[in-house]
Order: C-alpha cells, then sequence, then structure tokens
C-alpha cells in the first residue's frame, strides 16, 4: 500500500502558503490513511485563522479535491456562501449529495438509514375526508411505495374473460399483495436478515423509540407536523446518527467481503466559514455529542476552518504542533470521553504568524488515497470463485460421476473408487449400473424404489401402527467386463428379485394388519468381487447411527477375503448379516452376528463326490479352478475351501488338480472316462466349455460344475457357443424353488411356497414374470434364497413387535423399541423351535454356528447347454427338505 503522495507540479509565481499549512497537511495524511488492521479515532479538527481570509480552506479543498484516480472521498460545505436562515436537516442533506456521488475512484459509499429519516421528515400527513388517504394509512402506502420505487400503478390485462379475471388477480397479488406482505414482515423487525434498518431505528437512542413500540409509530413522529412535539435538538442528533451509521457501515470489513478493504481513506468533510453560532458550530457540537452519547466510533474526519476559536473549553495549540497536539489528544481521549466532557472530540489549532512561501517549484501535495491490498482486487473474487468451481469440480469428478452423485433428499450417499460408484441408495435417483447388457439389473432396483415409496405411503396411512423395519442388500454391482447381451450379475439381480418379493408380499397385507411389517430396502455396492467393502461399509455405519429401521443387511454375493473383512466390521458395527448364497466354510468366524442360508462347501464336497461314486460309479477325478480376473487363490475363499473339500473328499482318487486359466487348451481330457469337476467362478466357464469344443466327438463323459455355473446357464448369448454334446449337471442350492417344484407344491397346498409362486408370477413386480402359465423364464437361483433370508428377518421383527405390543396392538411402531442385535437373537430363538421352514428347504442351525444343517441342495443335470429352452433335470440331492432327521444323499423318487 503507498502513501499519499506528493505530485510535483509548477508553483505559480508568488504563491504564499498558510504559516504552518505542510504540518498540518502531514498530519492530515496521515489521519486519512486507513490502518490495515483496526481503524483509529479522527478527531474534529479546528483551524483557527484569525486574518479570515479563507486561504487555509482553499489550500484544504485542492489538498483533497485533486489528484487522479484513486481520490480521498470528501464533501465540502463553504458556509459564507449558505442562505442564512441555513439548518443542520440543510447541510446533512448537502453532505449526502456530495459524499454519494461515485467520483473518488472506489465504489460509491451507499447511505441507508440517512435517506429514510430525512424522507420521513418531508412527509406531512394532514387528516382528509378519506380515511384512507390519511394518518398510518398514508405513511404504510408512501413508505412501502418509496422503498419499492419501481411500482407505479397495476398493470391491466384486457378483456372480460374469467381469464383476464384470474391474470389481473395474479398480477396484483405479484405487484402488490406480496410486497406488502414483505413489507410488513420487514417493518416488524421480528424476522432476522429482513428490515434491518428498521430495526436500527427502534435499538438506537435518540427519541426514545420505544415508546412508539412499533418503527411505524415512531416513523409517523418524524413527520412534518408530529415532530414538532420533539425536541428538535433529538431529532438533529437521530438524522446525524444515521448518516453516521451509514458511513460505519460502509466501512465494516468483513473478511467474505474482500471489496471491503478497498476503502483505504477516510471520508473527510471540510466546513469552511465556521462561525461561534452558526450552522457549522452547531454541526461540530452536534457530532461531539453524538460521539459522546452512542460511544460509537466513526470513519469520519472533521475539520472546521474558523476566525475564532470554538464555544467549548479546548486547549489551542499551534499548528506546527499538529501532530503533537493530536498524540496528545488521542492519550487523553478514553477518559474524557468516559467523562463525557463537552468538546471531547475536540483539537484546536492555531495557525499565527505571516503565510510562507512554499519550497521552490513544488505546490501542495494532493493526497492520494493507498492503494488497496492486493487481494481485495475486483478481479481476485471472480477469480477465487473461478479456481474453487475447478478444484471443486476435479474434486467432484474424482469423487462423483454423471451416474454416481449424492441426493441430499433421500438416503443416497456414494462415490467413485477405483472407477467404480460405492456406496447405497434407497432412490430410483441413484441407480446402479449404466452398463450396456444390465438393463434387469437396473429395473429390480427401480421396483425395489418404488416400493419402498408405496411401504413408506402405507405405513403413514397407518397412523405408524405397522412394525417397519429397513434391510440392506450389499453386492457387488459393478466392474465386471460385459458385452451388450450378456448379463454379468446374474446372481445380484436374482438376490435383489428374493428381496423384492418378500417386499412386495408385505405391501400386499390387509390395511388392518398392524402386526404385518413393511420392508425397506436400502440397495448397496461394494464393487467388483466386494473389492470396496470397507468403504461401503463404513458408509453403512452412519447409516445404521441415523436410521434406527436399519436392522439388517442381506446379500454379500462372493466369499472371499474382502467379504470376511466386511463381516467383521458389520459385527462391529453391529449389524446381522444374512447370506443367501455364500457357501465357503466357516464364515460365520467372522462375525457373530452372520447367518448363511446356503449349504457350506464340505456339503457340496460331500455331495460331488457321493454322485461320482454312488451315481456314476468312477473311480478317478480331475479338478480345474478358477479365481476370476485379478483375484488369487488365497483371496477367493469360495474356491479355495471347495478345492480343501474336494481334495478330502475324493484322496488318491483325485488324480488332477490344476488352475485354469483363459486360453489354456483342454485335448487331455477329451474322452475322459472319470468325473470332470470344474470348480472356479462363472466368468471362465464359458472359456472353459469352448476349450472342450476341441474334443469333438469325444468330449469328457461326465462333467460336474459348482453352483456358479447357474450363472452362466442365465446368458444365453454365451450358451450359443457351448458344445452340444457335451451335458453338464452343476450343484443347485435351490432345487425346490424351481417353477416346476413350485407348482408341485403348490398343488400339494403347500402355503409358502404356493404363496411365492403367486408373487413371482405377478404383473406388477418382476420383469419378467416367473413361472406363468407352465412356462416364462425360470425362477432364478437365488431368488428363493434372497426372500427366505429378508423373511426370516422379518418374521422375527413381526414377533419381537407382538411380544413389545401384546397389551394394545393398535398403538404406534417406534423403531427404537428394537434393535439389531435383538432381532438376530429373535431369529435363533425362533430357530430353535424346529427350524425356518424356508422356500427353498428348512433353515436350522446349530447353537454355536451360522451355518445351516442338512440343508437341501442338489445336482442337476442339463442335457444340451445351447438349449435354453430346456429346463435343467435333478439327478441327485443331500439334505431336509420340510423337515426329519437328515436322509443323506440319494437319487429324487
Amino acid at each position: 500500500m503507498r502513501e499519499p503522495a506528493a505530485r510535483s507540479r509548477p508553483r505559480p509565481a508568488g504563491e504564499r502558503l498558510p504559516a504552518g499549512s505542510l504540518d498540518l497537511l502531514a498530519l492530515l495524511a496521515r489521519l486519512l490513511r486507513r490502518p490495515r488492521r483496526g481503524d483509529r479515532r479522527l478527531p474534529l479538527l479546528w483551524l483557527v485563522h484569525p486574518d479570515g481570509s479563507g486561504a487555509l480552506g482553499a489550500l484544504l479543498r485542492r489538498f483533497v479535491g485533486r489528484g487522479a484516480g484513486r481520490r480521498v472521498p470528501h464533501a465540502v460545505l463553504d458556509l459564507s456562501t449558505r442562505p442564512a436562515n441555513d439548518d443542520v436537516p440543510a447541510a446533512l442533506r448537502e453532505l449526502h449529495r456530495q459524499l454519494s456521488v461515485e467520483a473518488f475512484g472506489a465504489a460509491r459509499l451507499r447511505f441507508r438509514h440517512y435517506p429514510l429519516a430525512d424522507w420521513l421528515m418531508h412527509q406531512s400527513l394532514a387528516v382528509g375526508l378519506d380515511a384512507q388517504q390519511s394518518g398510518r394509512a398514508a405513511l404504510v402506502r408512501r413508505l412501502r411505495d418509496w422503498r419499492g420505487r419501481g411500482v407505479t400503478e397495476d398493470p391491466q390485462v384486457g378483456g372480460d374473460s374469467g381469464l383476464g379475471t384470474a391474470l389481473q388477480v395474479l398480477l396484483w397479488l405479484l405487484r402488490r399483495a406480496m410486497p406488502s406482505v414483505v413489507f410488513r414482515i420487514a417493518v416488524s423487525g421480528r424476522v432476522p436478515l429482513v428490515g434491518r434498518q428498521y430495526r436500527w431505528f427502534m435499538r438506537q437512542q435518540y427519541l426514545a423509540p420505544r415508546q412508539s413500540v412499533t418503527f411505524l409509530g415512531f416513523a409517523e413522529r418524524l413527520t412534518a407536523g408530529w415532530r414538532d412535539g420533539e425536541h428538535p435538538a433529538q431529532v438533529e442528533k437521530l438524522l446525524l446518527h444515521a448518516f453516521l451509521e451509514d458511513l460505519r457501515v460502509a466501512y465494516r470489513r468483513r473478511f467474505w467481503r474482500p471489496g471491503d478493504w478497498r476503502r483505504t481513506a477516510y471520508p473527510v468533510l471540510l466546513l469552511d466559514g465556521v462561525t461561534g453560532d452558526g450552522v457549522g458550530h452547531t454541526l461540530v457540537r452536534l457530532l461531539d455529542e453524538v460521539r459522546n452519547e452512542t460511544g460509537r466510533n466513526d470513519p469520519l474526519l472533521v475539520v472546521a476552518v474558523a476566525a475564532v476559536p470554538p464555544p467549548e473549553p479546548a486547549a489551542v495549540h499551534p499548528v506546527r504542533e499538529a501532530e503533537e497536539a493530536y498524540d496528545d489528544w488521542a492519550e487523553a481521549l478514553p477518559e474524557i470521553r468516559r467523562l463525557r466532557r463537552a468538546g471531547a472530540w475536540l483539537v484546536v489549532l492555531r495557525s499565527d504568524g505571516e503565510d510562507v512561501a512554499s519550497p521552490p517549484g513544488i505546490a501542495p501535495p494532493a493526497l492520494v488515497a493507498p492503494d488497496p491490498p492486493w487481494w481485495s482486487r475486483r478481479f481476485l473474487p471472480a477469480a477465487v470463485a473461478l479456481l474453487l468451481l475447478a478444484g471443486l469440480g476435479l474434486w467432484a469428478h474424482g469423487r462423483w460421476a454423471a451416474d454416481c452423485r449424492p441426493w441430499p433428499t433421500d438416503q443416497v450417499r456414494v462415490r467413485v473408487v477405483a472407477g467404480e460408484c460405492v456406496g447405497y441408495s434407497d432412490t430410483a435417483g441413484q441407480v446402479f449400473n449404466s452398463e450396456p447388457g444390465q438393463q434387469r439389473l437396473r429395473a429390480v432396483q427401480r421396483r425395489i424404489f418404488a416400493q419402498n415409496r408405496a411401504a413408506q405411503e402405507v405405513w403413514r396411512r397407518s397412523d405408524r401402527r405397522r412394525p417397519y423395519l429397513t434391510l440392506v442388500y450389499l453386492g457387488s454391482l459393478t466392474g465386471n467386463r460385459t458385452r451388450a447381451d450378456e448379463e454379468s450379475y446374474v446372481s445380484e439381480r436374482e438376490e435383489l428379485e428374493g428381496m423384492a418379493t418378500a417386499q412386495y408380499a408385505l405391501l400386499q397385507e390387509s390395511a388392518a394388519a398392524d402386526g404385518a411389517a413393511l420392508l425397506h430396502i436400502v440397495v448397496a455396492n461394494a464393487g467388483r468381487q466386494m473389492r470396496h467393502a470397507g468403504e461401503a461399509v463404513r458408509m453403512l455405519e452412519g447409516l445404521a447411527r441415523d436410521d434406527p429401521t436399519l436392522l439388517g443387511v442381506v446379500g454379500m454375493v462372493d466369499s472371499r477375503t474382502s467379504t470376511a473383512a466386511a463381516l467383521r466390521e458389520l459385527n462391529r458395527v453391529g449389524l446381522p448379516v444374512l447370506a443367501p448364497t455364500l457357501s465357503a466354510d466357516r464364515m460365520d468366524t467372522n462375525s457373530s452376528l452372520y447367518l448363511q442360508i446356503s449349504a457350506p462347501n464340505r456339503d457340496q464336497a460331500r455331495m460331488l463326490e457321493a454322485y461320482a461314486r454312488q451315481v456314476l460309479r468312477v473311480t478317478e477325478a480331475h479338478v480345474y479352478w478358477t479365481t476370476g480376473e485379478g483375484s488369487s487363490l488365497a483371496e477367493d475363499l469360495y474356491v479355495s475351501t471347495l478345492v480343501d473339500r474336494l481334495r478330502e473328499r475324493f484322496g488318491a482318487r483325485l488324480t488332477r488338480l490344476e488352475e485354469w486359466r483363459t486360453g489354456r487348451r483342454l485335448v487331455q481330457e477329451c474322452g475322459y472316462r472319470g468325473v470332470l469337476i470344474f470348480a472356479g467362478r462363472w466368468s471362465e466357464v464359458d472359456g472353459f466349455l469352448r476349450a472342450l469344443r476341441e474334443c469333438g466327438a469325444d468330449p469328457p463323459r461326465h462333467l460336474l460344475a459348482d453352483d456358479s455355473f447357474n450363472r452362466y446357464l442365465a446368458n444365453p448369448g454365451l450358451r450359443a457357443s457351448a458344445p452340444g454334446n457335451l451335458p453338464v449337471t452343476y450343484v443347485s442350492k435351490a432345487s425346490l424353488a424351481t417353477c416346476a417344484a413350485l407348482r408341485a407344491a403348490q398343488a400339494r397346498r403347500d402355503d409358502a411356497r404356493g404363496s411365492f409362486l403367486t408373487w413371482i408370477g405377478a404383473e406388477d413386480l418382476l420383469d419378467p414374470p416367473r413361472c406363468r402359465d407352465g412356462a416364462g423364464p425360470a425362477v432364478g437361483e437365488r431368488v428363493s434364497l434372497a426372500y427366505d433370508a429378508s423373511m426370516m428377518l422379518v418374521r422375527a421383527l413381526e414377533s419381537l413387535a407382538a411380544r413389545l405390543r401384546h397389551a394394545d396392538t393398535g398403538r404406534r411402531w417406534q423403531p427404537r423399541s428394537v434393535n439389531p442385535a435383538g432381532v438376530h437373537a429373535e431369529v435363533l430363538r425362533q430357530n430353535a423351535a424346529g427350524g425356518y421352514p424356508g422356500v427353498a428347504g428348512l433353515i436350522r442351525y446349530a447353537p454355536d454356528s451360522g451355518e445351516p444343517l442338512a440343508k437341501r441342495i442338489a445336482l442337476l443335470t442339463v442335457a444340451r447347454v445351447p438349449d435354453v429352452a430346456a429346463a435343467p433335470v435333478e439327478v441327485f440331492h443331500c439334505g431336509v427338505a420340510d423337515g426329519g432327521p437328515d436322509p443323506g444323499c440319494r437319487r429324487p423318487g
């Protein structure tokens, strides 16, 4: 910031300066320069020039009035030329006019309080015959119009039609009624951020504003005629106080408004030709009194030039000692101000002696306002805003995407992690996976979100009497490489369909069924192979804190080390997990709140070995395993535990155990008479079958596959390239819930499976409906498993609700009356009574395990893989269907 600078210019010959002028100008340059921090107290300088020639006043006008670029804001009143009847209000109006112009190289000084007070003093409220044209009503109308300054008359809409009348009413509301309402709110002073200037008038001290109760009453007292009863000095002080308040506001520094720091020089008021009994002295005296009485500083420097000292007792100092006089005054001001002595703000300087010549070749300086700080330049806010927007855009681009963004009005929290949209959503505003070929996955999400809204509406209409719970589906909804005709998320889509079916079934309950629960589903994505499950669980932890209806998690999809870590985190958070399809052995060791719906891998290996020995009667086995792209055997718990169990079961009969990778040939398996087992992930099934196609007319005799094979079967486009002469027998975890099995169960009046068959065939649920009229798509391996998992938690909540509300079943449901651990305990309590009769088979648990006991699994055979119309045929099964002791493994029939 540069100091006020002296601009060299030719000096007129013979120009002489009042004695001590340079000392006075040095003090003024010091006082007008605004400090970087804080503000200084500015005195009322009274300059005595006995000869009354006006030379000192002319020098000061030249000092503040010249200069290019940024100048000091200033106003000059030559009182010798003012009318004889001049008064304080008239003088303030002239000062306001001069300071309001945009002529000082900086933003205009804006006045809000003083113009309102001055305008009110010019209003006359003479009582007329029409009450609407007089008194308070007239003041309100004028004040509202003065405030708007843009509304003149109501626009007219031509035509006598109803539309024209309606438009006239609407325009009247917009132009008159709404501004009137806003105006009434503003003048009331009761609403923050609205009507601050009106509140100020009611909080300042002059004219006892509290006696008027409202601003309108106070304003009425300022109008012509009404003002006659007020003390004139109080009215003048109010005007002056409002004038100074506007200067205080204009010079207020706020860190969020860099433009406030551009005011680097204080405004100066120069009063020339002041007399001891004139309006100039009155104005100086009122300034002194207002400062004393309000106790507030203001940014106005006043310089009064007179021929005589002021009437107030004040020490007179030579002008050559101007700076020393100011320093002494500044040191003594706090004590003098505390005592409220008259003339406390006056610093009187006397210019004695003859005029002197200015230094050769140099005229007195013109004050130039210091440069503002660099960070307050006008371009800077725009530049900072652009930089912030650019940084925010880069940050948001790395965190969100067009198809991955949060919605503040819903339960949506997502972010982009390694190119995948990770997080959770309960609304159609965020549907996971926008890749080609995954329309069915997106459709079931939208169906769930629509049913969420329906469940909330039913709960509201029931006066919140029905138990209400939220379940999270956590799975791998993104990240797979896929073709446009390939459905890469069959397992996830079917599990979501199972949960949607449970949600749909509960919505079909009678409106009077206060004991029937309602289900709200949140869909969460943990990324490819559950790699971002930790991030997803951290988001769900916040949801669990905020939503007391959240009682459990369903899903998890893949048995991997990342899934195990997520189970440990969910156990820490306190959320039960029901996994429809996880089957890696001992996954329950990761969470005491974990329950598995499907049989573990040791049961699957037992069944494969029993089938090979009892049915195929082969004595040798070859096993090939895969783990999917970017994974390893150590990370893939499903494959690693299955391989271990197969090794244990077959023992020495297992003559080949190898990893198969895409592109590897399998000609050594052509014509193989033993059992060939694929123990890997579905994503490699297509390549594995293509490799066996080289065998031509001599394929391996017996090809068995694990349960991931059914995900491959759900893709007709992939099946078309499989060899047609190679039957495949694969593991099914839900053989009791195929279309044929469900129809048979409905025929024998199995209510649970019959109802399930009805739901999945409904027109307004799954797309397309399943198992309808003896045709249509298959139900899907995992639909019934996810349905059973969801309904186990639902029935547990309903049981708890019935016990909690046994005396009053009609009272409102309080979500905080239960917690997730309590619901998990209720699931186990119900299970101890005989197990849960699931659609996919009876579910029973040992007291110390989360793995089901003797859960029904089966082997299904596809005679020709490319034939998508032919239904698989069950050839072998193990475990319990509906109750009783474990029958072991056997053929159906």
